[in-house]
């Protein structure tokens, strides 16, 4: 045929303009095809879009032209602020070879440019105890072994460090910190929990770590403690610093506050911190981090607004730790992935969980330098082995029969939070349990803020002592004084399980959960009687 008895024309346009060239449903196209007696092929790219004419020379001429009126009509050849070249010929149309060390020469370059001038970071403070230092090899191992099995590993590649010994009392890590010990002996604590045991050494001395602990076993205070201690002892002033000097990331706004209230339990050399999360007053937060503050604690999704209108500087950022439950399962990783391009590089990170998934795993690798890992316990799911668990095997609709008589056999003293699945229910039970005189307070995603910080501080001072929540408070819910969890609706996956039943049984205590299970839950038995067995409940 006569169209194709040329070789087709072919040039490039850029990809923002594709859209005007084909038009809704391929309709603009047609109608060139038609006009022209051509035949026109788009193949998309990212930035660039190949357009090859198909016919006679005349044909193609004819269509190219076209092309340039249809473009240049739509008023679209400023793109991004920029004038473009809309439409490049080429005589060869072959794609052009890539060249990759060039480019990432050229990103080395620019990641170079970017951090120049910094000032350097500090990141060793610590000095081992002579205690610490006679341990053998043969205590060492046995200390881990006593001490829920630690296990440690140094993923650095190629030669490996030596993993620091434990520190067993509170002086052997923080002895040249008085500050730090005043407020350790102000609140009474006996002597370091495990996590805490075998994560200082190594975070005092600048090394990266993952910290992998059952929930309520101290995670927080792991890391708060030589953070004060790395913010503090940096060779420049804050005032000179241009911004907060650590940050902490955490899935929700519940955790955010406590990890918070932590932060002013422990006060450090007149240290400021502010709480930045969705949901709260976002300019109350904006004054506050321009004013300048030292500790940053967020929520991804808040920080984000922050960080792209300019309104806090990250650039300072030398100490970084991250909550890192929930926090793919809740979509946070492009934003955590967006926020450490402002972050420099050779910050010193700290990254806790509860539990070592593959995705988690896959987090840890892509923003950790050379860490080493302290995990208690298994490093597969293992509920806390404080709690006695309780499985109830019975028919939906015997379910709110049967936490109400749970409800009437409470104790005075006893502490419940009661976990469903669905918002609508937890307001139901509450409501239920309202009618009957039973003081009760809901915690899930449709209540206000205020509301939901009221929920959680009355259930913290015993002014109510049954708490019905969806998973939104599963994950970091500081209360101690938690006797039993009941889950009313089975989670939606054993990890959540896993931190539900985690509520209770901390810092010492026992506890108990109890769990009903309907036949829409049986794909979830054989790995919850795998949690079970491990327990040595089965």
């Amino acid at each position: 045929q006569a169209q194709d008895s040329a070789a087709p024309l072919c040039f490039h346009l850029d990809s923002a303009l594709v859209g005007a060239l084909i038009g809704r449903g391929g309709t603009k196209i047609k109608e060139l095809e038609d006009s022209s007696g051509s035949r026109i092929k788009v193949t998309r790219g990212t930035y660039e879009s190949e357009v090859k004419i198909f016919g006679s020379i005349d044909v193609q001429n004819k269509a190219k032209m076209l092309i340039d009126n249809l473009v240049t009509s739509s008023g679209q050849n400023c793109v991004r602020g920029k004038t473009l070249d809309i439409i490049k010929p080429e005589n060869n149309p072959k794609k052009p070879v890539i060249n990759w060390a060039s480019l990432r020469e050229n990103r080395a370059k620019y990641e170079s440019m970017k951090w120049a001038g910094l000032p350097p970071i500090e990141k060793n403070f610590y000095k081992e105890s002579s205690r610490t230092a006679s341990m053998s090899k043969e205590e060492v191992e046995l200390w881990r072994k006593e001490n829920n099995d630690i296990t440690c590993d140094d993923l650095k590649e190629g030669e490996k460090r030596c993993i620091p010994n434990p520190v067993c009392k509170f002086e052997d890590a923080f002895e040249h910190y008085p500050d730090i010990m005043a407020n350790i002996r102000k609140v009474g604590f006996q002597k370091p929990t495990p996590i805490q045991s075998q994560a200082w050494p190594i975070i005092l001395q600048g090394i990266d770590l993952i910290g992998i602990a059952q929930t309520g076993t101290g995670k927080t205070l792991a890391y708060l403690m030589p953070g004060f201690i790395h913010l503090t002892s940096q060779p420049i002033s804050k005032d000179q610093r241009g911004g907060p000097g650590m940050l902490v990331l955490t899935p929700t706004r519940e955790l955010a506050l406590q990890v918070e209230a932590e932060c002013s339990k422990y006060a450090y050399k007149e240290i400021k911190s502010i709480c930045v999360y969705g949901g709260g007053d976002r300019k109350g937060q904006i004054d506050m981090v321009t004013k300048g503050v030292d500790i940053v604690i967020a929520t991804p999704g808040r920080l984000n607004d922050l960080q792209m209108n300019n309104f806090i500087n990250l650039k300072s950022i030398t100490y970084l730790a991250n909550e890192a439950d929930r926090m793919l399962d809740m979509g946070f990783e492009p934003q955590i992935m967006k926020i450490l391009i402002d972050v420099r590089p050779d910050r010193q990170t700290v990254m806790t969980s509860a539990t070592w998934p593959d995705g988690v795993r896959r987090l840890a690798k892509s923003y950790l330098k050379n860490p080493m890992i302290v995990y208690v316990g298994t490093l597969d799911l293992a509920a806390v082995n404080t709690v006695q668990q309780k499985v109830i095997v019975i028919p939906e609709a015997e379910k709110r029969a049967f936490v109400h008589s749970f409800i009437k056999s409470m104790k005075p003293k006893d502490k419940v939070i009661i976990f469903v699945g669905k918002k609508l229910t937890a307001d139901d039970l509450a409501s239920d349990f309202g009618i009957q005189g039973i003081p009760v307070q809901s915690l899930h995603g449709n209540r206000e803020q205020y509301d939901r910080e009221q929920a959680l501080d009355d259930f913290k001072k015993g002014k109510v002592r049954i708490l019905v929540a969806t998973d939104l408070a599963s994950r970091g819910l500081d209360v101690h004084d938690i006797t039993h969890v009941f889950n009313f609706d089975f989670p939606r996956n054993i990890e959540e399980y896993v931190h539900r039943v985690g509520r209770t049984g901390r810092a010492g205590r026992s506890g108990e959960a109890v769990t009903l299970v309907t036949s829409s839950d049986w794909k979830f038995a054989s790995e919850l009687i795998d949690i079970l067995e491990r327990a040595n409940q089965v």
